[in-house]
């Protein structure tokens, strides 16, 4: 097991990967890697990433950097645990260039879904910091769910009204 992640380590992870691949391309950081560079927490067990496109090196580089460096990643987003939802790429923060490498938040909507979908408590804390940073509004948050409810049974793994439950007891608590 490899240590955790601050945002210094995060950071030099970016860089390093900007600096080791030899393509244009983009990576999405999601859950705690997000969390860790907003501040929100201190660290993250790993650095949660989607590459899109992927740029030419990546995962040579990452094999690399993973040792090198001490940190765990992972390839991992919202949209391998529930629908994707359309305009992602287009929601999602900007945070940096390094190389010919631009990185991304994940589409901060796509984030607090999955994390409502899993309603661990961590999760539901970085749902809650993501709204108290205005990243995601209440009411968008539910119009980004009916967007993708239809498409709930491609994902067996998820109850369809407990999800729905879940994503409206958010949007209805108060501010």
């Amino acid at each position: 097991m490899r240590a955790e992640a601050d945002r210094a380590k995060i950071e030099g992870f970016m860089k390093a990967l900007g600096e080791r691949t030899g393509g244009e391309g983009s990576i999405y950081l999601t859950g705690g890697a997000t969390a860790v560079l907003y501040r929100w927490r201190a660290i993250t067990i790993d650095v949660d990433i989607k590459p899109d496109p992927e740029p030419a090196g990546l995962f040579e580089a990452v094999a690399k950097l993973k040792d090198e460096m001490d940190i765990n990643v992972e390839l991992a987003s919202p949209d391998q645990f529930i629908p994707a939802i359309p305009g992602w790429r287009e929601r999602s923060l900007f945070i940096a260039q390094y190389g010919r490498i631009k990185f991304f938040h994940y589409d901060p909507y796509g984030q607090a879904l999955s994390k409502l979908q899993r309603r661990h408590d961590r999760d539901i804390r970085d749902v809650h910091s993501l709204f108290r940073e205005g990243l995601i509004e209440k009411e968008r948050l539910w119009e980004m769910f009916t967007q993708i409810e239809a498409q709930l049974i491609r994902y067996p793994a998820i109850d369809p009204g407990s999800f729905r439950a879940a994503v409206m007891e958010f949007c209805n608590e108060p501010e």
